[in-house]
């Protein structure tokens, strides 16, 4: 059957969402028959996607639609094609509606959710609750979020709700890496600093590093990220007092953020709110061991061989772990062999297993 994928963006930002759809479109491709096509329809990117897409490119893909954040077009386009597609994946709960309303003129279309992690951990109104009823597929990217999904919509048939882990994209590979000799004492925090996601516990790692370098004197943490919280965070290194050990490098490019992950030798983000936290593997791609909150999917991905879970917001606890962590002699082979165990090639084949239990369709 022809698939159809609804997307936040695709390229618009580079979070760990943006990220693990663009892993759907190649999958979907990959996946389809001779003769069926797989669509993209992109609400918030403004450009057509450029060179960046060859990764994911099959044959089976037809060029994407890009909406620029408009939603009317956005809709339009997706009741356009609606009429010669069997499924319908969503990359976001929020775009579910209209893939419902596209249902009521294909009575035939299978729907999937791709449900990431906080967006689906919340109460849901009884019309949202009958709309996830009536979704033929959620997959979960862990599963936490599987269960605080299920406990938010009690009615929801346990059939529906399917563990389907993220997984490292093969682009983003320690092989391609310029050389980078690893710095004694650097933990390494990359995150979106901003008010809404003050969750992920980047204050906590600037409160505990002045106890982690009581233990570990050249302990020093470099911050990758901005956004409107930063301020507050810089304010907070001047205030516990080493603010020569803490450095903001703000957003930057892929190169760089390969770079930095070689460079560090503990990558650390105590959040508590990661549906599956998808720079773990990133950082565990590079021998980098990591640090991270006992809490959302995190220990899904964090095992004792591979770093350290601490209770969120015990900033004690945070700077134990972090000394602990730099001190250890840890086996990079090991730390990358976890990360392999979310390799793209299983994700597909989890995927796969999907695919052709999906009624068929007739292709346009």
């Amino acid at each position: 059957m022809n698939t159809l994928l609804l997307l936040p963006a695709l390229f618009a930002s580079d979070g760990g969402i943006e990220r693990i759809v663009r892993l759907y479109v190649r999958a979907a491709g990959e996946l389809s028959r001779p003769g069926e096509h797989v669509d993209v329809i992109v609400l918030n990117d403004r450009l057509p996607p450029d060179a960046r897409l060859d990764a994911y490119r099959t044959p089976a893909l037809r060029p994407p639609v890009v909406c620029g954040r408009r939603k009317l077009s956005f809709v339009w386009q997706v009741l356009k094609r609606a009429r010669g597609t069997g499924r319908i994946i969503c990359g976001h709960v929020n775009l579910l509606r209209v893939a419902h309303l596209a249902r009521r003129l294909n009575p035939a279309l299978e729907i999937w959710l791709v449900a990431h992690g906080v967006e689906v951990w919340r109460p849901f109104s009884p019309a949202e609750q009958r709309m996830l009823g009536s979704t033929d597929r959620i997959l979960c990217v862990s599963d936490y979020t599987r269960r605080q999904l299920a406990g938010q919509c009690p009615g929801l048939a346990a059939s529906r709700l399917i563990v389907q882990a993220n997984a490292l994209d093969p682009q983003f590979s320690a092989s391609t890496v310029p050389g980078a000799s690893p710095t004694t004492g650097l933990i390494l925090v990359i995150s979106r600093l901003v008010q809404a996601d003050s969750y992920k516990g980047v204050d906590h790692l600037i409160s505990a590093l002045p106890a982690v370098r009581k233990t570990v004197p050249d302990a020093r943490l470099r911050i990758i990220g901005d956004g409107d919280d930063r301020g507050r965070l810089e304010d907070l290194a001047l205030e516990v007092g080493c603010p020569e050990a803490i450095e903001f490098l703000g957003r930057v490019s892929d190169a760089d953020l390969r770079r930095n992950l070689a460079q560090c030798q503990v990558f650390a983000l105590p959040s508590r709110g990661e549906g599956f936290g998808l720079v773990y593997l990133e950082a565990l791609a590079h021998g980098k061991p990591c640090i991270a909150a006992d809490a959302g999917g995190a220990p899904e991905v964090i095992d004792a061989m591979s770093g350290y879970l601490v209770p969120y917001g015990d900033v004690p606890a945070l700077a134990e772990a972090c000394s602990a962590a730099l001190r250890r002699n840890w086996d990079p082979g090991m730390l990358q062999a976890r990360a392999a165990s979310f390799s793209y090639e299983i994700f597909r084949q989890r995927l796969a297993a999907l695919w052709p239990a999906s009624p068929s369709s007739s292709s346009s």
